[in-house]
């Protein structure tokens, strides 16, 4: 368990950090590729290829993107919420780099064309046989595995684990 200021400010500088590096990359993306072949990095196995997406993971729900956007200002607001609680470093971590993953898919939705709340979020990272991706999308996935892996072992936000685990 480690102070809830400490943990609060690991959430800060993972979430700050990591939203300027997509927020960042996206622009980069925009510039530079926008109506361009696609840029091979790592032969076939990593390219960047630019694309906008309406839609949720997998371009699914594209037809719901205004619903897709006021569910992430919830997931924003509900991360905000339990950052408050917060002890655990590795929560921390969890619950900054899900706040960096959502805030900076939002942020396209917001700002970007064709509108507020309708705007597309810019993918550009392909990997064979994989949809096109994103940093935001990388934080998001990297959140859920600290996120479970921190309810497998029964530790909860401030730190403490569960009293059955203590027990054993």
């Amino acid at each position: 368990m480690t102070s809830p200021v400490r943990a609060r400010w690991v959430l800060a500088l993972v979430a700050l950090t990591l939203y300027a590096v997509d927020i960042v990359t996206k622009v980069l993306a925009v510039r530079h590729l926008d109506g361009r072949p696609d840029v091979p990095l790592v032969g076939d196995l990593l390219v960047l290829h630019l694309t906008r997406n309406p839609g949720a993971a997998f371009s699914t729900g594209t037809e719901y993107t205004v619903v897709l956007s006021c569910l992430a200002v919830v997931a924003v607001c509900v991360v905000l919420y339990l950052s408050l609680r917060v002890r655990s470093v590795l929560w921390a971590v969890g619950l900054g780099l899900l706040l960096a993953g959502v805030s900076g898919n939002l942020t396209d939705r917001v700002l970007r064309e064709p509108g507020p709340m309708r705007g597309h979020v810019i993918d550009f990272l392909m990997l064979p046989n994989w949809p096109v991706f994103n940093i935001a999308d990388i934080c998001i996935n990297a959140a859920a595995g600290v996120i479970l892996l921190q309810a497998f072992r029964g530790v909860r936000l401030d730190g403490t684990r569960d009293v059955e685990e203590e027990s054993a």
